[in-house]
């Protein structure tokens, strides 16, 4: 341990995805959360053109008035040497010896969609020999891109909705023919980038005119898209949990999203900047309704072989059918974030919940595992 008092935790947050001030904002609460008394917090930022910086003690971290939140590149930048043997972070300035930082215990990587939540940030501390707090490189990677989520969830035998992949390739070479295959799906359908989220990127379409656009839309974020058919239903999210001790994942109490006014679905406005969302917590569905969707969200979890925490997103049909919608391997923990409203339903209050991802994360070994 770094010190005989306190717990070195290095808070990452930023990245070069369109997350980015998502992320912030889920840096700035669960900084503000954090017991100082147990763990020592050092704030890395990472700014959108990759640069590594650690971050100004007066950076602010949340939605306002509008403003998103950025990691702009001030402040002195970092470096993660590839040492097992020292999980130290280096202070680079211009003009000026590189300084050690001091050993890391853990990394809290609080970096949501590409280049952060999908592998790479967790096969650069794999490499550096650091623990770190949720799912590993494969888990991580498969659960960002929805493509191969849905195969995993479909090999396990678990219910997903008929969807379309398209392939930068196929885009751009077989237009016509993955246009038809989407309009098998029927409509309307919704269009997504493959590998992001915070609703980034989506469109509902209701007829074959707004296909392409849809799609130019989804690119804009990921070469790669994937075309769900609409399903009618309740939108439910469950948090997962890592067991303690070896035991099998815990499952939240479940969240169904609320929206007000006329939004088609629940977008990035929706979410962030309208105020328009709300959760019911538990929803209004029997005690064997929750327990179910309770078991199929452990189960995604299992099946991705995740670790740390996830939350997983379903739709609940009129007939009382639950169908897999993604996991999110790294949840926002924003005020407004469905994981941990859910977790302090179930008895798991904010600063508790990150205690224990932080100790979860600690007990691990490196390494394969």
């Amino acid at each position: 341990m770094s010190q005989a008092s306190k717990i070195r935790v290095a808070v990452v947050f930023g990245g070069r995805s369109s997350e980015h001030a998502i992320s912030c904002v889920t840096a700035g609460a669960v900084m503000a959360a954090i017991d100082r008394d147990r763990y020592e917090v050092v704030p890395v930022g990472i700014a959108r053109d990759g640069r590594w910086v650690l971050a100004p003690a007066d950076l602010r971290l949340a939605i306002e008035d509008g403003r998103l939140p950025e990691v702009t590149g001030e402040g002195a930048a970092l470096a993660l040497p590839f040492d097992p043997d020292s999980a130290g972070l280096l202070v680079v300035e211009p003009g000026q010896v590189p300084r050690a930082l001091g050993d890391v215990d853990v990394v809290l990587p609080l970096l949501h969609g590409p280049y952060g939540e999908d592998g790479t940030i967790q096969g650069l501390l794999e490499l550096a020999g650091v623990r770190y707090v949720g799912a590993g490189v494969l888990a991580s990677a498969v659960g960002m891109d929805k493509g191969f989520m849905k195969l995993v969830w479909q090999a396990r035998g678990l219910p997903v909705g008929p969807y379309v992949l398209v392939g930068d390739r196929e885009w751009r070479r077989e237009r016509k023919r993955k246009i038809d295959e989407i309009k098998e799906l029927g409509f309307p359908v919704f269009v997504k980038p493959a590998r992001a989220g915070s609703s980034m990127g989506i469109t509902r379409v209701t007829a074959e005119e707004g296909l392409e656009a849809a799609v130019e839309t989804a690119r804009e974020h990921d070469p790669k898209v994937i075309v769900e058919a609409a399903v009618t239903g309740r939108e439910i999210e469950c948090g997962v949990l890592q067991g303690l001790d070896d035991g099998p994942p815990q499952a939240s109490l479940p969240a169904e999203v609320l929206t007000s006014g006329d939004q088609d679905f629940y977008d990035f406005q929706t979410k962030y900047l309208d105020g328009a969302t709300t959760m019911a917590i538990p929803p209004d569905l029997p005690p064997a309704a929750i327990e179910e969707v309770q078991r199929i969200a452990a189960q995604a979890f299992d099946a991705l072989d995740c670790e740390g925490l996830a939350r997983v997103d379903f739709f609940h049909t009129p007939d009382g059918e639950w169908i897999l919608n993604e996991i999110n391997t790294m949840p926002g923990f924003t005020p407004a974030s469905a994981f941990p409203q859910m977790w302090a339903a179930s008895g798991v209050a904010y600063s508790e919940l990150v205690d224990r991802l932080i100790q979860t994360a600690l007990r691990r070994p490196v390494g394969l595992r």
